[in-house]
């Protein structure tokens, strides 16, 4: 990228960065170096120039005047937030010292990458960070903190991440948001839907909370959080009764629908209602209503599988269009995720062969645990894309754990966030617009290439500049560790074990900016489950140690508490990130706790009154919101809110760090709470 384009004004066109199925194409209006504005790219098919809230107001976190712009030592407590400014050369020099001797003393595994997907360029979250520490043989993290275990689940059912197209969905006749609050976190499958709508397509959302889209759509079904299971199960119940199954699919298509058939008799609307809270009414009209819909589409989200019993959940709901055929028409079928069409090449991105030995893995969800009970020890952390004392569950042990002093903590980002406070070391990190990268969305089918179109913020580096600077100062000299940007994307674009790939090259990307994979319908086809087919009976689900067929499990009740308490997204953050933020935070206002009428009257509080929900693990202060938008014994807070000013706002101090059913996944939404009205004292 030249001099000239940095300098020069104009509008530009870029990707959005964020942990956001949409991906939006973006154009950048710049003028005397800065942004003046922020919108949608028309010409992209999918996104077709609409934008959130968070990427409209994108100027002001770039610019922010809290930015970091050089790096930081601590001079002051863990925690404290007292620094001073360094060299980068100072700061390379303390680091690769640091773990050179740690690495010496204790070996590599002593250090741990704590990493997610604050930024989703490839280049800087699976490319040089993950070549880098193969070839130290540090401790390698399980990524898992949100989609595994719907994932495992889908997988199982349908071999892999691949489900309908989005833009068909637009032929649709109903459409279901199941555990999805689309509307803040999917907006462009909502404009679909509205084309849906007005053609004649209904619309339902199931949730634990009335949401946005649950008052968006036609019909909102509210359930019991971990329940989802045992509503499909009696979906199925009545499908199968009352001959709406699709029988000529289930034997083309399917394995196990005889075993399927006889499992689901024993879920009948009265027990499933029961369970859920769902009235045996309501379950038998949507039933019939995904029935006799042709085409059905269900967007599987990401709620319901942040449960002890996640995997089951979206591995029950994703076997319901097979058994209505749903995914011969066009617009049927379910997304959970789109992931598994675009796989690159990661063997090449990653470059697993610098790993020489196995080295031991950590649930990202343990961190908390990890820091404070390993053994053998963590003795140095490095923390990127991610806010892990905001982000992840149980936080109070996780704040206790960073705050070790003889853990030597490293964090590279754009602000002092709640984990940077505790490093020992700051690096400043360039935003996306600063960077080159490669993007592919896990819901849509296109690619994108980022060229930066900023100059970096002061002395920010990106992590792959990062990277290769601690790569040479810690004597690695293998190529892989000093490839260029375009080396890295030139690398993992070959993939020739990936059709949908083929003919998307680097220099088809910088052309157009953004290329559309040759993504062909799953039906007619073969599938990469062990029988090619829909797998209903899952003889891989037994060998692994699971029932076979779904199955509903109810949630444990390890506290004895009263309320489930559900943490879900706001509108205006994407977890931590836009927190910090004056303008996100003033448009979102403040936390509330929801919680329904007759469990407010019991406990004594009144709409607007302060409450304190807590359970062993920590406590929250928040205002209440009371109504019928959550049933009764269900408690569901939105956002993850930074705690600058002191106040008791974390919800994940509440939040248990035990993993779900499958895949290592994080089980937030099933922790349980109590509650109670504050007096103003109390509040800080």
């Amino acid at each position: 990228m030249t001099a000239a384009r940095f300098a020069a004004d104009g509008v530009f066109p870029s990707v959005c960065s964020l942990d956001c199925p949409d991906q939006c194409g973006l154009l950048i209006h710049k003028k005397d170096g800065r942004i003046i504005k922020v919108e949608g790219d028309p010409s992209h098919p999918i996104t077709r120039g609409a934008i959130c809230n968070k990427v409209r107001h994108l100027s002001e976190r770039i610019h922010d005047p809290a930015r970091l712009r050089t790096p930081v030592k601590r001079t002051g407590p863990k925690g404290s937030g007292e620094f001073t400014p360094i060299t980068w050369e100072e700061a390379v020099n303390e680091i690769s010292s640091r773990w050179k001797t740690l690495i010496a003393e204790e070996g590599a595994e002593a250090i741990l990458p704590y990493s997610f997907y604050g930024n989703m360029g490839y280049l800087g979250t699976e490319g040089m960070d993950r070549r880098f520490f193969h070839r130290m043989g540090a401790s390698r993290l399980q990524r898992s903190i949100c989609s595994a275990a719907g994932g495992v689940g889908y997988r199982y059912t349908m071999g892999g991440d691949m489900g309908t197209s989005p833009e068909d969905t637009v032929n649709a006749k109903l459409i279901i948001f199941w555990g999805v609050n689309a509307v803040s976190t999917n907006m462009h499958q909502v404009m679909l839907a509205e084309e849906a709508r007005k053609a004649g397509a209904v619309i339902v959302a199931i949730d634990v909370h009335k949401n946005r889209t649950g008052k968006w759509a036609d019909w909102f079904i509210p359930l019991r959080p971990g329940t989802d299971a045992a509503l499909a199960l009696g979906i199925m119940h009545v499908l199968f009764a009352e001959g709406m199954a699709d029988e000529e699919f289930l034997w083309e298509y399917t394995v196990g629908a005889e075993e399927l058939r006889e499992h689901v008799r024993s879920y009948d609307p009265a027990r499933v209602s029961a369970i859920t809270g769902v009235s045996e009414e309501d379950l038998y009209k949507l039933a019939r209503m995904y029935g006799t819909a042709k085409p059905s589409f269900i967007r599987i989200g990401n709620g319901l599988q942040h449960h002890d019993n996640g995997g089951m959940n979206v591995r029950t709901i994703s076997c319901l269009p097979a058994i209505t055929g749903a995914w011969l028409h066009k617009g049927g079928g379910a997304i959970k995720s789109n992931s598994g069409y675009l796989t690159l090449n990661e063997r090449a991105l990653q470059r697993h062969d610098l790993l020489k030995k196995a080295t031991r893995r950590i649930n990202m969800n343990h961190i908390g645990q990890a820091l404070l009970e390993l053994t053998p020890p963590i003795r140095s952390l490095y923390v990127y894309n991610s806010n892990p004392a905001i982000v992840a569950p149980d936080a109070n042990k996780v704040r206790e754990g960073l705050a070790r002093e003889d853990l030597f903590t490293v964090v590279h980002e754009l602000f002092l966030t709640e984990t940077a406070r505790y490093a020992d070391i700051v690096l400043p990190a360039t935003s996306a617009l600063e960077n080159t990268d490669l993007y592919e969305s896990y819901w849509h089918h296109y690619i994108h290439l980022q060229e930066p179109v900023l100059e970096p913020c002061g002395e920010s580096k990106s992590n792959v500049e990062v990277f290769r600077l601690l790569a040479e100062a810690m004597g690695y000299d293998d190529q892989a560790l000093q490839d260029s940007e375009e080396d890295i994307i030139r690398q993992a674009l070959d993939a020739p074990n990936n059709p949908v790939l083929e003919g998307i090259t680097y220099e088809l990307l910088k052309e157009q900016g953004f290329v559309k994979g040759r993504v062909r319908p799953l039906f007619p086809g073969k599938l990469p489950t062990p029988s090619g087919k829909i797998e209903l009976y899952s003889k891989a689900m037994q060998q692994d140690g699971y029932p076979p067929l779904p199955e509903y499990v109810p949630l444990p009740d390890e506290d004895g508490l009263p309320f489930l308490f559900v943490p879900a997204p706001n509108h205006n953050f994407l977890n931590s990130t836009f927190s910090n933020n004056a303008k996100h935070v003033r448009l979102e206002k403040e936390p509330l706790l929801h919680m329904n009428t007759a469990d407010a009257a019991a406990k004594g509080i009144a709409a607007g009154d302060m409450v304190r929900v807590w359970n062993r693990r920590g406590e929250c202060i928040m205002r209440a919101a009371v109504g019928e938008d959550v049933l009764s014994g269900t408690l569901v807070s939105q956002g993850l809110w930074a705690d600058a000013s002191g106040r008791k706002r974390v919800v994940n101090a509440l939040t248990p760090a035990r993993t779900a059913d499958m895949g290592g996944g994080a089980v937030f939404f099933s922790g349980r709470a109590e509650v109670e009205r504050v007096s103003g004292d109390m509040v800080k």
